[in-house]
């Protein structure tokens, strides 16, 4: 277990000693996406009468990371065997299932392809297969020939078909997390000041001046979720660098029946421009990944100077420029050329015309980077004094949310009874 740096946050909003202090929550979370609200649900569920309050500076919940993603339910074939990621995706996909049907939430298991479409892309492929089962995943092996059977127009040398992987539609999956919690979610609640005392739990100041005492916090604020460590008091010990991914909606879905993917670079936590049937029967193509000019950077034109200039004042964000530029301009050609994507997607799909392609909303990855530039490739959750903090947590967050509001829920919990004692 990981613990921060610990400083001193000082502020008037304590006073008195523990017992005299009127706490609103036993829990506060911070941040209303799938994350933050699947750990209010773990913390009801596993200790019912606890109170838990969520704050979320939006007007709704899930309206950055959870709903501007492809919608996959990842099978977990991607991860190093025995991390976070792969624990909890393979473990959470079949959760997520079982939580959509139990709660009537639009959902499919639709498998996907996985297609070698260069020599050189072989090795990887077979190290996919291994890795998959090495993390207890049915994969299928197929040959150019057998492409056709899953998708008749895609092409490739090889492909894997992994069976357990689907879509389903996240932001009501939030929506049902939110209710089923019993928490008590304040959106339009931005957070603007925390006062944490070790011996007294936290105070948060919102925008509107509202203060709420809790006994422990939890940090689930994604995009955000280093800002509000430090406010905290804490040092993370990264940064978010914030990547934009771009999508386009393909006007012949006709073309792809379930999901198509590039087999993946092992030196980048991005998954490639790739094809997925979503539940409502569109086929998104994309996403790349450039680096956003904002936290919230859905477009080129979104510019935040204070946040932009913290994201190059970061050693690590020049490090990642010095050692992987090839990478990136690659990625950043397919932003600013339509032809380039189009490129991408045909290595793929070699049907398909750039006419087909027609721009859709964009996303933004809040990815973790170290000081020595290192793309932090595990979720990472991190504790100070009565404090967690979710410090990475992109995709397959969205996969994995009931097994990691679990865990961080489990922190908490072990903080508050802590605190009781």
């Amino acid at each position: 277990m990981e613990r921060v740096r610990t400083g001193t946050a000082h502020g008037s909003a304590h006073g008195g000693g523990a017992h005299s202090i009127a706490y609103d929550c036993d829990v506060l979370v911070i941040g209303g996406g799938i994350v933050g609200l699947s750990t209010a649900y773990a913390i009801t569920r596993a200790a019912p009468g606890t109170r838990v309050t969520v704050l979320e500076k939006e007007p709704g919940p899930a309206r950055h990371q959870t709903g501007r993603n492809s919608g996959v339910i990842h099978s977990g074939v991607y991860y190093r065997p025995g991390s976070l990621k792969a624990r909890y995706a393979v473990r959470g996909a079949a959760e997520m299932v079982k939580f959509c049907a139990e709660y009537g939430i639009a959902h499919a298991v639709t498998g996907k392809l996985i297609v070698a479409t260069d020599r050189a892309e072989l090795p990887r492929l077979h190290a996919l297969v291994q890795r998959g089962r090495e993390n207890g995943i049915p994969v299928r092996e197929l040959g150019a020939a057998q492409i056709p059977e899953y998708e008749p127009e895609v092409r490739g040398l090889a492909a894997i078909h992994v069976g357990t992987t689907g879509v389903c539609d996240y932001v009501a999956v939030a929506r049902q997390l939110a209710r089923a919690s019993g928490a008590e979610i304040r959106y339009g609640a931005e957070v603007r000041h925390i006062d944490r005392r070790p011996d007294h739990g936290v105070a948060v100041r919102t925008r509107s001046g509202n203060v709420i005492r809790a006994r422990v916090m939890v940090n689930c604020a994604g995009l955000h979720c280093d800002g509000i460590a430090r406010m905290t008091g804490d040092d993370p010990g990264m940064r978010i660098v914030p990547f934009r991914g771009e999508y386009y909606e393909l006007a012949r879905p006709e073309l792809v029946r379930g999901l198509v993917y590039p087999v993946p670079d092992p030196a980048f936590p991005f998954l490639g421009v790739h094809l997925t049937r979503g539940i409502d029967g569109g086929v998104h193509v994309g996403p790349n990944a450039v680096p956003a000019l904002a936290r919230e950077g859905y477009g080129w034109g979104v510019v935040h100077p204070r946040e932009l200039g913290g994201t190059l004042t970061w050693p690590g964000s020049w490090r990642i420029a010095r050692r992987h530029w090839r990478y990136g301009a690659g990625e950043l050609r397919r932003s600013l050329s339509k032809g380039a994507f189009t490129a991408a997607v045909r290595r793929l799909l070699p049907g398909v015309t750039e006419g087909d392609l027609v721009a859709a909303p964009a996303g933004v990855r809040a990815q973790a980077v170290l000081a020595d530039g290192t793309l932090v490739d595990d979720f990472l959750i991190r504790e100070g004094a009565c404090a967690v903090h979710v410090l990475n947590a992109p995709s397959p967050a969205a996969t994995a949310a009931l097994p990691i509001g679990r865990e961080v829920g489990r922190r908490a919990l072990g903080m508050l009874g802590a605190a009781a004692a």
